[in-house]
């Protein structure tokens, strides 16, 4: 371990939340702490807003009176940059504009000890143009810590251009000394998370964009079959719309305009109308007094069918066919290259992740992604426009009998879950092609940074490469603009995957 030892002092500039936050862990960690702030009697205040949590972690006993006693000796405010010269590392949370950031680290630099590194909290500048006029940009690197601080374990190392290995590895084992879980990624828009992780919030706007569902029921799909601890739009109601949007336009323009990344009008309409979510007391949804949310539109129930016919293997969707049986559902068996469930009324019900539309089927029903068929309580079916009543009678009924609610949508390639998971991966894959991160931290970033019940590149191989390349493959042909056209990454495999099995 080359972490810094606990008798140097850390340095925190800029006292808002988050920098308080930083200031938190580094004492708890058993640092010396010093806080800077421009504007006077801020760090004062930071210090004892700081002191007060130590004293309520007391209360809640994740900490004794001694050691909090001991921390809050450790920490002190620190009037002028000049204060901060025996640091041997300072952690910069001002404002997220890149000329005062330069600004205050070509102060710091001209403070600080020769070995002090020196670490920007950035969410969505370069790391490498704010290091770009220092002398010694090698000891500069990026701590990205998530919000709040002391509670989320994730912290982003973040690589510049001219970062030295030895500074980005002392910087990784600093935080990871801290208790902290890092992550090493290169120097590009959004990092690792706020990078992969705009499709979650992407394509439910496009879901909803193309009244695939209403908010409500996408929420309740993505939540409930897809296993993410909250839905896209109550997330980004948390987050704060104006919040999200400004970090996804971030991302498109840092990428040229890429359109896997291209921002959605609706949510550009809800930011002008000022409904920015909680703060303003109304985003997707009304959270004035009284006011009653909305819930998704599930299906009444219905009986099940006495018997199904499972042709061939039903891929991530195979799990399905031991509930069937539990359920008491008559299930047969056929061979066939072409995976579906055979309904009583002759009707096709097939999975999301082939990557068709129910129509190219005629009468059929396709059923979304689950992240676990057997835990999950919602199934999101979609009919054809040919489907019979007597077809989605019997898809409902079926997912009835094994305890699961249904919502019905319209007919889409890969529905909600389907989609946004393929999408989670290739820009995943993209990420780990172009050496932004390993594959480990990338699931590791995604997992802990947002709460995702996999890491994106674990889930895409449990659910298939070449499903997954033929559902982008199928969505970019309805849709041409390259936002669905897999990665070249993907499509290597893929290929590589054919040449091995040809005989």
């Amino acid at each position: 371990m080359t972490g810094l030892d606990r008798t140097r002092p850390v340095a925190v500039v800029g006292t808002g939340t988050m920098g308080q936050g930083i200031a938190q862990v580094a004492l708890v960690a058993g640092h010396p702490v010093l806080l800077h702030d421009a504007v006077p009697g801020r760090a004062e205040q930071a210090a004892a807003t700081i002191a007060a949590r130590l004293d309520r972690l007391v209360e809640k006993g994740r900490l004794s009176a001694d050691e909090s006693r001991a921390a809050q000796d450790r920490l002190k405010p620190a009037a002028s940059l000049a204060d901060l010269a025996d640091c041997g590392l300072v952690v910069e949370a001002v404002l997220e504009q890149l000329d005062v950031k330069q600004a205050l680290f070509r102060e710091l630099e001209a403070v600080v000890p020769a070995d002090c590194l020196l670490a920007t909290n950035t969410s969505s500048l370069s790391v490498t143009a704010i290091a770009g006029g220092l002398e010694s940009p090698g000891r500069f690197v990026g701590l990205h810590f998530f919000n709040p601080a002391p509670l989320l374990p994730l912290v982003e190392v973040v690589t510049g251009f001219a970062t030295a290995e030895t500074a980005a590895t002392r910087a990784y084992d600093t935080v990871k000394a801290w208790g902290k879980s890092p992550v090493r990624c290169a120097d590009t828009p959004g990092f690792i998370v706020n990078r992969v992780a705009r499709p979650f919030y992407a394509e439910a706007l496009r879901a909803y964009e193309e009244r695939v569902a209403d908010p409500a029921t996408v929420d309740a799909v993505l939540r409930e079959c897809g296993g993410f601890k909250m839905g896209p739009f109550e997330l980004t109601d948390l987050i704060g719309q104006d919040v999200n949007e400004a970090v996804t336009r971030s991302v498109w323009e840092s990428f040229f305009q890429d359109p896997r990344f291209t921002p959605a009008l609706a949510q550009r309409r809800l930011v002008e109308s000022g409904r920015l979510g909680r703060k303003t007391g109304h985003g997707w949804y009304d959270y004035a007094e009284g006011a009653v949310r909305p819930e998704p539109a599930l299906q009444e129930r219905v009986p099940a069918p006495a018997e199904v016919v499972v042709h061939g293997r039903l891929g991530p969707a195979e799990p399905l066919v031991g509930l069937i049986e539990k359920a008491g559902v008559v299930v047969r068996r056929e061979a066939s290259e072409s995976p579906f469930i055979g309904l009583p009324c002759g009707a096709r019900l097939f999975s999301a992740t082939e990557g068709v539309m129910a129509s190219s089927h005629g009468d059929a029903v396709q059923f979304d992604l689950a992240r676990d068929y057997a835990a999950t309580s919602l199934i999101a079916v979609a009919p054809s426009r040919a489907a019979s009543d007597a077809a989605l009678r019997e898809a409902v009924g079926l997912f009835h009998a094994l305890g699961k609610q249904v919502a019905v949508v319209a007919d889409v390639p890969g529905l909600i879950v389907a989609r946004t998971v393929a999408m989670l991966f290739d820009v995943a894959l993209d990420a780990l092609d172009r050496g932004v991160a390993g594959a480990d931290d990338i699931d590791t970033a995604m997992r802990l940074g947002v709460n995702y019940p996999a890491g994106p590149l674990e889930w895409g191989e449990s659910v298939g490469l070449e499903r997954l390349y033929d559902l982008l493959n199928r969505m970019h042909d309805q849709q041409p603009t390259g936002r669905y056209a897999p990665s070249l990454g993907l499509r290597r495999r893929v290929h590589a995957q054919e040449e091995t099995v040809r005989p």
